[in-house]
């Protein structure tokens, strides 16, 4: 099972970004420490299936404890952000990324237990959530993603998300990291953000409050859409039930990345 959730072509490309650790055994010996490859199988079957921490097989060998343990200590490090930029770098020196346009959303889900970057959900009643954003290329793939309180309006989160994708590496000695065309449905409507995106030679679609129809930029949005439903795939993320918002930070970070990754293993036809 560990092979299957850990390929080769992943577990060489997590090597470049896991922190090393240095093991000292007590006097007169003591217990080895579980295999990174082992524990991260444990990990991504947890977030790909949903189960909690302590229904976590012993197939993996590792104890959930450990497992939870190990889990933290690289979300602290920022393991799983580092990770993806590395797989964004292979798909962009591959060519795999779309640069022409780009498309931004938003999802909410509720959340299981109180915590930071939780608020009251305005469409779902009141009671408790938490919203992803994320800005995708032109083929779906997630370039930038973020969370916040499901009571953050999407407008927001443009900024902070454009800010956010990491300079990616196109050629050999080039990285690229600016948009070419952004395209939004109306709630992100307002002029100081088209001002802004102006400013940064960014060009933008997006719908108008009271004059179009969001559905016009259906044949364009669809894509980020689509990658909503890839992050869903990730079962841990139907509904947050990580207190720490770096934790659940985490899992959307694994998430993009074994959408990266699967691009890699199975890239587009030209």
């Amino acid at each position: 099972m560990g092979e299957r959730l850990v390929p080769d072509e992943l577990w060489v490309l997590f090597r470049r970004v896991v922190p090393p650790t240095e093991v000292i055994h007590a006097q007169g010996g003591g217990r080895w420490r579980a295999g990174d490859q082992e524990t991260l199988a444990a990990i991504i079957f947890v977030a790909t299936s949903g189960c909690t921490w302590r229904q976590l097989p012993p197939v993996f060998g590792p104890s959930w404890h450990t497992v939870y343990r190990r889990f933290a200590q690289w979300s602290q490090a920022r393991v799983w952000a580092r990770l993806y930029r590395v797989i964004l770098d292979e798909l962009g020196v591959r060519r795999q990324l779309g640069w022409s346009r780009y498309a931004i959303d938003s999802v909410s889900l509720r959340a299981a237990k109180r915590g930071p970057l939780i608020g009251p959900n305005p469409t779902d009643r009141g009671k408790l959530g938490s919203k992803i954003h994320l800005i995708t290329d032109r083929n779906g793939l997630p370039l930038s993603p973020g969370i916040s309180g499901a009571n953050t309006h999407h407008s927001q989160a443009l900024e902070p998300l454009v800010r956010g994708i990491p300079p990616i590496r196109s050629r050999p000695g080039h990285r690229r990291r600016r948009l070419a065309k952004l395209r939004a449905h109306k709630g992100y409507d307002y002029e100081h953000l088209r001002r802004w995106l102006r400013k940064r030679g960014i060009r933008h679609r997006i719908a108008r409050r009271g004059v179009e129809s969001s559905q016009r930029l259906g044949r364009h949005r669809w894509v980020v859409e689509r990658t909503v439903s890839w992050l869903a795939g990730c079962r841990l993320l139907h509904r947050r039930y990580e207190c720490k918002a770096e934790h659940f930070l985490a899992f959307v970070g694994i998430a993009a990345a074994l959408i990266g990754y699967r691009r890699l293993a199975t890239p587009l036809r030209a």
